[in-house]
């Protein structure tokens, strides 16, 4: 078994390059860009890079932005951001064929934001039929209630 790619202090990180929909290829293939790990983006700028990378279809992107700021927000927002990455990785779900997954992430992530009032009750009651949609449509429908 191969180490772990590893911060500086010795947090368990992935280097790998990922392809469009997350997926990591071999260690010196050519992936897109990723995002920092250390990204602690604002709330507005997590909105607004999330928006964006849902336009190009990119939710595991989206994901990985919300995650920055989930893990960089005041307490009282960590499940906010937490149900949102996770509506984002269910959409990733989706567009690899895994509309179970998919469903599963969605319940998850409509749960945690529910509760934080307009327009993240709409995305989670949407949230609960998204499985069931074209991901290109599901990631479209996200996008715009983001």
């Amino acid at each position: 078994m191969s180490a772990r790619d590893r911060d500086p202090d010795g947090r368990p990180r992935n280097r790998r390059p990922r392809d469009a929909f997350g997926r990591p290829l071999p260690h010196g293939a050519e992936g897109v860009e990723r995002i920092p790990d250390d990204y602690a983006p604002s709330a507005e700028e997590a909105l607004s890079e999330a928006r964006r990378l849902l336009g190009e279809e990119r939710p595991f992107h989206a994901h990985e932005v919300l995650e920055g700021r989930w893990k960089n927000c005041p307490e009282a927002e960590r499940e906010l951001w937490q149900g949102l990455a996770q509506i984002c990785v269910g959409l990733t779900h989706l567009q690899r064929g895994n509309p179970r997954g998919a469903a599963t992430l969605f319940t998850r992530g409509a749960d945690r934001i529910s509760v934080y009032g307009m327009p993240y009750e709409r995305i989670a009651r949407m949230a609960h039929g998204l499985d069931e949609v074209e991901a290109g449509e599901a990631i479209a429908r996200v996008r715009e209630l983001l």
